[in-house]
């Protein structure tokens, strides 16, 4: 019975331990910080919740990241910090995130599920 239970794990702190060194909470306030949801809808982000942007519900289950770069700790810390280098063209612009701060943030979208 263990063994099955195992194998069916797949809850968010299974997808936050992806993340060496995140936080989720610190990175749930970051998100608040940079002011995400002015242009995305995240859940439980204090801010306009908006729509110029992809909603973010469900990021932690995603397959990619902005449509085309697989959903893995290291491209997510990539793109936090500086999306139009890791995808050319996109509207989301680099805001200056460290890399100890994307780590946290990432944690936090892992758990968006």
């Amino acid at each position: 019975m263990t063994l099955v239970s195992a194998c069916h794990q797949n809850d968010a702190s299974t997808e936050t331990s992806r993340v060496a060194g995140g936080d989720p909470e610190r990175g749930r306030l970051l998100t608040q910080q940079y002011q995400c949801a002015a242009c995305h809808f995240i859940p439980n982000v204090q801010g306009a919740n908006g729509d110029a942007g992809p909603s973010l519900e469900h990021m932690g289950r995603l397959s990619y990241i902005a449509g085309g770069i697989p959903n893995q700790p290291e491209n997510m810390i990539r793109f936090l910090q500086n999306p139009p280098a890791v995808k050319p063209g996109t509207l989301m612009p680099a805001l200056g995130i460290s890399d100890e701060e994307a780590r946290h943030m990432a944690a936090y979208m892992y758990t968006l599920r």
